[in-house]
């Protein structure tokens, strides 16, 4: 393999692990969002 070559595949592995990572961090870090709980609504009924 080239040195160049090298030198491209570690820069674009650099950039795809940098972003990969900086998304997760926003993900994890936003706030959560209140979802409405469909089961307790649903608990004075009869399944059947």
């Amino acid at each position: 393999m080239n040195t160049s070559a090298l030198i491209l595949l570690i820069l674009v592995w650099g950039f795809v692990i940098y972003f990969t990572v900086s998304f997760f961090v926003i993900v994890l870090k936003s706030p959560k969002k209140e979802e409405p709980d469909s089961y307790t609504e649903n608990d004075e009924e009869v399944r059947s």
